[in-house]
């Protein structure tokens, strides 16, 4: 006879088939059965933190309840140990439930419970509960956001800063280089007065620096944990200094780098998610901050011949199937089109932040999907546009100057002396005569060509202020 293949878990339902050498239970079990919906597991590179965090809350979990001396220290410490394997990422592919599941998260609250106990009773050589031990002064209703919370921390330190951090300083690096190469600058995509394309650069680290600060601000909310309020805000089974000393635990596995506190209203933690939907707005603000960078690379690159033509992206790959020699700027697009998925997650997650309905939010499972997702699609997209795109790009200082030599909007300068009508009539007849507009200035003004150049130097343009 084949060996078989299951084995039997009972819960308060009743019996059920689980995978012989599964580690989940029967609770793990029912919800695979209840929702092939998608296909995304909860361990889909996107949301693996999300399992971790869970690893690392139960594990603070068992040692706040050692300290409050609820939990024997033999199964507090086995607790500890499988937790830690968790948190580790040994077991992710012990976390098989889709993402969209029961919208409290329970699912997956109870597929590390189970996966841990079964680990911990190993470990201890004495049963484990997953319910009265693992979950012990806890409820899915408040382990479940306080995981969005520290997920979303880990994955913006560990991912989205350093990230961006990149970019600003390649942003920076580059600016550096070109400084003093003076272009058009370009309002409704006309051509106005000059700039110097390190200033054009440097209004993108300013974007993004401005993202970065508002990013700390929102993460500090982050570390404000949910975990204590239990089922309904109220902290009901729980021990009265059990959120204080799990809070002290959460520091310490951080190793001391995040301050966690409690939060000062487990009710509001419990029922909203305002957090989640300042965090993806400011996320979806980095992300328009980088899909504005990506269509000025783009801009910029057009051409080569029919185009603006004033930096060459590096040629990464053929750009058609049917013209040959064609190369297209495929960052900058990728980027633009990761940044247009992340301003769809902030819509899901605003949709899904208003199903707050009494004492508790009821979508939390995709409001951590769609905000991990976010972080490692723009941690992602700023890599390679960095390393890709902003290191690698090329002046055409050539076209660069072409351009500023025709530009008749140069005659603005002129504007304080000979007044804007007259300068109108001399850009206008420069443009329509295709000729440089000292040119024509000196037909049309008794001003000297030394004053006009001094007047119409592009460099001098560039630092404003009115001429003498």
């Amino acid at each position: 006879m084949a060996a078989k293949r299951f084995r039997i878990e009972k819960d308060s339902l009743g019996e059920v088939k689980v995978p012989k050498g599964a580690l989940w239970g029967a609770q793990t079990q029912r919800a695979v059965n209840n929702f092939p919906i998608s296909g995304i597991k909860m361990d889909f590179p996107f949301t693996k933190s999300f399992v971790s965090s869970l690893g690392i809350i139960k594990d603070a979990a068992a040692k706040a309840n050692l300290r409050l001396k609820l939990l024997p220290t033999k199964k507090a410490r086995a607790i500890s140990k499988a937790a830690k394997e968790v948190w580790q990422e040994k077991h992710h592919k012990e976390f098989p439930i889709d993402v969209f599941q029961t919208g409290s998260g329970t699912s997956s609250n109870m597929n590390a419970n189970e996966v841990i106990a079964n680990l911990a009773t190993k470990y201890a050589k004495t049963k484990i509960s997953a319910n009265d031990d693992v979950n012990m002064s806890q409820s899915s209703n408040d382990v479940i956001p306080t995981a969005i919370k520290v997920s979303a921390s880990m994955d913006l330190t560990k991912k989205l800063y350093p990230a961006l951090d990149k970019l600003i300083n390649e942003i920076e690096k580059k600016a550096q280089s070109v400084e003093g190469l003076i272009k058009t600058g370009r309002t409704h995509l006309m051509d106005a007065m000059p700039v110097d394309l390190s200033d054009e650069l440097r209004a993108w680290t300013s974007q993004l620096s401005s993202s970065r600060d508002m990013l700390g601000v929102i993460e500090q909310r982050l570390l404000q944990l949910p975990q204590g309020g239990t089922a309904v805000g109220t902290g009901i089974n729980a021990h009265k200094q059990f959120a204080k000393y799990f809070a002290q635990e959460m520091t310490k596995l951080s190793g001391n780098e995040c301050k966690c506190v409690p939060s000062k209203n487990f009710f509001h933690e419990l029922s909203a998610q305002d957090c989640s939907v300042q965090l993806s707005g400011e996320l979806k603000n980095l992300a328009v901050v980088l899909m504005k960078i990506s269509n000025d690379l783009r801009w910029m690159n057009s051409g080569p011949l029919a185009g603006l033509s004033e930096i060459e992206l590096q040629a990464l790959q053929p750009g058609s199937s049917i013209m040959p020699g064609k190369v297209n700027p495929v960052i900058p697009e990728a980027v633009a089109m990761a940044s247009a998925d992340v301003i769809g997650n902030d819509v899901t997650i605003t949709v899904a932040a208003q199903a707050g309905n009494f004492q508790l939010n009821v979508m939390l499972p995709v409001i951590a999907y769609n905000l991990l997702k976010s972080i490692n699609l723009l941690a992602g997209a700023m890599d390679v546009l960095s390393s890709k795109a902003i290191k690698t790009f090329k002046v055409n200082k050539k076209n660069l100057d072409a351009s500023l030599a025709r530009n008749p909007i140069l005659v603005t300068a002129l504007n304080p002396i000979i007044g804007y009508e007259k300068a109108a009539e001399i850009a206008k007849k420069a443009y329509k005569e295709g000729r440089p507009i000292i040119e024509v200035a000196l037909e049309e003004t008794d001003l000297s060509e030394s004053r006009l150049k001094k007047l119409l130097d592009p460099a001098k343009l560039t630092k404003g202020g009115l001429s003498k």
